[in-house]
């Protein structure tokens, strides 16, 4: 069995079809999914699918890209949300985004890091060439004391331990199974395997052989894998080692 860590279900390219998404999900053992909200609009109909939906799970987040819209009245809307969520996500740093203030980014990194930290919940969180003032933020603000996941890692291993220690797992999506991928297969082969999450990142970032096509829960099997044939262990020890650690994490 497994669990998709991070997949956009609300997406009109999944949402519009989602009974037969994720009956083929589960045909090939994903049994659970959890849906991250990136903007107030998309909260709503998130806390509707997963309170509808058996082994759909919500989080809430305003992204990186929206950071300009944070104020308090927006922070006091997402804890109200937050008490029927699994994560507050998908939250962090983009400094590959043009025309978005860094320091806007910041406060609204903070402020939903100490919504979560008060909340006791995990933490989602997007990250593009912004690592190293990423980890400082986390640290300055005790995300070890609820713990998290780097969605979609892209980064070093060497940035991968630091995360380690900060209570932080690393997520693979299907780029880990790209036949030019260099820095992510080495990640995935040396952190410890209680650090790996899986995830699609539906309907993005499609894994091989299905690399330009609309991406789903289904097709997480591809990335499993890869991450198996990467550690030379069995594709049944990856499926038990991150759902354990997916049921750890986010308390499901």
């Amino acid at each position: 069995m497994y669990v998709d860590t991070h997949c956009h279900l609300d997406h009109p390219s999944l949402a519009t079809r989602l009974d037969d998404v994720l009956a083929s999900a589960r045909a090939v053992g994903v049994e659970r999914f959890i849906v991250p909200g990136v903007s107030p609009e998309k909260w709503e109909g998130i806390a509707r699918l997963a309170a509808g939906t058996p082994g759909v799970f919500a989080a809430f987040g305003l992204h990186p890209m929206l950071a300009a819209r944070y104020d308090e009245p927006l922070l006091e809307a997402l804890a109200e949300y937050a008490a029927k969520a699994v994560a507050i996500g998908e939250i962090g740093l983009d400094y590959a985004l043009a025309g978005v203030s860094r320091k806007e980014q910041a406060t609204a990194f903070r402020g939903q890091l100490r919504l979560a930290v008060r909340m006791g919940l995990p933490v989602i969180i997007h990250c593009r060439q912004a690592f190293d003032d990423l980890i400082h933020i986390l640290r300055e603000e005790r995300v070890r004391e609820v713990g998290g996941v780097m969605h979609a890692y892209s980064g070093s291993y060497e940035m991968a331990c630091l995360f380690g220690k900060e209570g932080v797992l690393i997520s693979f999506s299907g780029s880990v199974t790209y036949s030019n991928a260099v820095k992510t297969p080495r990640v995935a082969s040396r952190i410890p395997l209680e650090q790996l999450l899986l995830e699609t990142d539906s309907p993005d970032m499609a894994p091989e052989p299905y690399r330009g096509k609309i991406n789903e829960p289904a097709f997480l099997l591809e990335t499993a894998r890869a991450v198996a044939r990467i550690r030379e262990i069995g594709i049944d020890e990856v499926a038990q080692k991150t759902t354990a650690n997916a049921e750890r994490l986010f308390r499901i």
